[in-house]
């Protein structure tokens, strides 16, 4: 009896210790790692470049070293009636935030990508690799005058 039941212990023993099977269940899983994380890996496909100054009419553009509030007025006015749609100040939504942009970016590529999103995503391989990043989510062409987009460029300065 003594062996019998010192079999079983020992076969019960055995099979605790075998490998796992994991189940995998259908559905969708929930990754808990931290955001931090994910946005450094996010970050790794585009780089920092403020040498590119893009593709499109504005050649060269230097801010004074006073913001025009006016000009910043007009230019948040527009980015809350036509970019908050795609664009928050502070976080990532279907494009990047724009708090900070200028320590990413050139001021003429800002433009640039503004007035002239289409031929950007053609041709810029910055623009490119925030189109892949950001899973194909195009820029959409909203039109806007150079002077629009320079309101807007300054209000950019103000985040």
């Amino acid at each position: 009896m003594k062996k019998i039941l010192l079999f079983l212990a020992l076969g019960a023993f055995i099979a605790s210790c075998g490998g796992k099977k994991e189940e995998k269940k259908d559905g969708f899983e929930v990754s808990r790692t931290k955001s931090e994380d994910k946005k450094a890996q996010a970050n790794e496909g585009v780089p920092v470049d403020l040498d590119n100054k893009g593709v499109g009419p504005i050649k060269n553009l230097e801010f004074p070293d006073d913001i025009d509030t006016e000009m910043a007025a007009r230019g948040e006015a527009k980015f809350n009636a036509i970019c908050v749609a795609c664009h928050m100040v502070d976080q990532r939504m279907i494009g990047p935030a724009m708090e900070g942009v200028y320590e990413r970016r050139s001021p003429e590529w800002v433009m640039n990508m503004i007035l002239n999103p289409d031929e950007m995503l053609r041709e810029d391989p910055i623009a490119k690799a925030l189109l892949k990043e950001y899973n194909n989510a195009i820029m959409l062409n909203q039109n806007l005058t150079e002077a629009e987009a320079r309101d807007l460029a300054e209000y950019l300065r103000t985040l």
